[in-house]
């Protein structure tokens, strides 16, 4: 008005509605990848550029027994991993703050206690919004147990191949071609021929007298079809000609399932 009075007031707005709208919806999303990441059954781990601990979820802290305000801070490297993983986990994590992700990378995790859980790792780069590079997200998955596994598995396949080694009966194996594929000690002592002459021959062909051959080769195929035959007189032949009459459990031999 005249002289500068005040006549009332003008209001611009703008509309942030859409706005809002979208940021709930972000702010929902992230809420749910954090629920996500708590609660997945799996070891999540995360570090920023400075190879510190700024996310670990229950799972990371179940196995290492390192609750997550324990974890947070510390550098990973350091305080969480085996000392002869270090280096190579630090290049790994390295490589990812680089934007070079890595999977299936096996390392050593060292509980609070000092035990070792083995992680086949995925390495990621965490990003901002604008796409730059802020740290190192880690999703793992413990293989402690599948090794043990495989180590009992290997332990007793062992015990097992030195027991037919050193039996003191003749032991053989056949594959499905009726090649020889095992020939132990004693096979080798019977009948003069060593385990590497008597690998990769036909058994039916090679040590059965021909006379004899057809009735073997019915048995063999049998237990090569599920069929075991117990108690078998089984004729070989020596490698100077003599013959050996063995009495013959004939088993299937089975792969893993």
């Amino acid at each position: 008005g005249p002289r500068g009075e005040v006549i009332g007031v003008i209001g611009v707005g703008q509309d942030i509605t859409e706005m809002r709208t979208i940021s709930a919806e972000q702010q929902r999303v992230a809420d749910d990848l954090s629920q996500l990441i708590e609660s997945a059954n799996a070891p999540i781990f995360g570090v920023d550029l400075n190879g510190l601990v700024n996310e670990w979820n229950k799972m990371a802290a179940r196995i290492t027994g390192y609750a997550k305000e324990m974890a947070l801070g510390r550098h990973l490297v350091d305080n969480f991993i085996h000392p002869q993983d270090r280096a190579c986990v630090a290049d790994v994590l390295q490589e990812a703050m680089r934007g070079v992700d890595r999977a299936n990378y096996k390392l050593n995790l060292l509980s609070i206690t000092g035990d070792r859980y083995t992680v086949l790792l995925n390495a990621t780069a965490r990003r901002d919004a604008r796409g730059g590079i802020t740290g190192v997200v880690g999703v793992g998955q413990d293989i402690t147990k599948l090794n043990r596994s495989l180590a009992e598995s290997q332990r007793v396949a062992d015990d097992l191949t030195r027991l037919i080694e050193t039996a003191n009966a003749p032991i053989f194996g056949i594959d499905t071609e009726g090649m020889v594929n095992e020939w132990n000690q004693n096979a080798a002592s019977i009948l003069g021929i060593t385990k590497a002459e008597a690998l990769g021959r036909s058994l039916v062909d090679s040590f059965i007298q021909p006379e004899h051959q057809k009735s073997v080769g019915e048995v063999l195929r049998k237990a090569l079809l599920g069929q075991e035959t117990a108690n078998f007189a089984l004729p070989f032949r020596s490698e100077c000609g003599k013959e050996y009459t063995v009495l013959l459990n004939a088993t299937t031999r089975r792969g893993p399932d």
